[in-house]
C-alpha cells in the first residue's frame, strides 16, 4: 500500500481537505513529491525548501514538514514550474523534485489535467484522483542539486523604525518612511 509521509493516502487527504478546502489533485501529487524529496535526504537532517510553484504545492510542504512561509523555511520562487527543492540550510546541498512530463504521458486524466487539455467541468474528478493515488511517484523524477548562497543561511530583517507620516513599524532598509506612505501598497 503506498504511502505519504508514513500517512496512509485516505489520512493524507483527509488532512489535505481540511487544510485546503478540498481534495486538490496537485496537493495530492505535491504529498508524493514531499514523500520522494524526504526519502533521498539524510535522516535527521534540518532543511529549508524552495516551492517553484505559488499553486497547491506550497500546501503540501506546510502540511507535511515544519517548514512553513511564515517561519520563513518555505520559499516561494514561482517559476511556473510544478516542483520543489529541499536543501540543507548551511550547505545548500539537497534534492529537487519534479512532476516528469514525459513519465505524466502515461496517465490521460493526470496528463489531460495538468496540461490543461480538458475544462475542469469536463474533468472527471473521481478517475483523476484514482489515477493520481495509482501513479503515486512514478510521475516524478528528482536530481541532486546545490542551492544558491544567496538561499543559504537566516536574513536579518533589520531595523525597524516608526514611519513618521502613518506612525507604524516598518523596515528602515525600506527608506525615510514605510513602502505604504511611498504608495507602493496594492490598496
Amino acid at each position: 500500500m503506498k504511502t505519504i509521509c508514513d500517512m496512509t493516502i485516505e489520512e493524507y487527504t483527509k488532512k489535505v481537505s481540511g487544510f485546503h478546502g478540498h481534495e486538490a489533485p496537485g496537493l495530492i501529487i505535491g504529498g508524493f513529491m514531499v514523500d520522494l524529496a524526504m526519502k533521498n535526504l539524510p535522516a535527521g537532517e534540518f532543511f529549508d525548501v524552495i516551492c517553484e510553484t505559488s499553486t497547491c504545492l506550497p500546501d503540501a510542504i506546510q502540511l507535511l514538514t515544519p517548514c512553513t512561509i511564515g517561519n520563513g523555511w518555505l520559499k516561494i520562487f514561482d517559476a511556473g514550474k510544478f516542483a520543489v527543492v529541499f536543501y540543507n540550510k548551511e550547505t545548500g546541498e539537497g534534492v529537487r523534485v519534479f512532476l516528469d512530463i514525459e513519465k505524466l504521458k502515461s496517465y490521460n486524466e493526470i496528463y489531460a489535467w495538468f496540461m490543461k487539455l480538458k475544462k475542469k467541468s469536463e474533468q472527471d474528478k473521481p478517475l483523476l484522483l484514482n489515477e493520481i493515488r495509482s501513479a503515486g511517484d512514478n510521475i516524478l523524477s528528482y536530481s541532486k542539486v546545490n542551492v544558491s548562497e544567496s538561499f543559504l543561511g537566516k536574513k536579518s530583517k533589520g531595523q525597524t523604525g516608526v514611519c513618521p507620516i502613518c506612525g507604524e513599524a516598518y523596515p528602515v532598509k525600506d527608506g525615510d518612511k514605510c513602502i505604504g506612505c511611498q504608495g507602493s501598497m496594492p490598496y
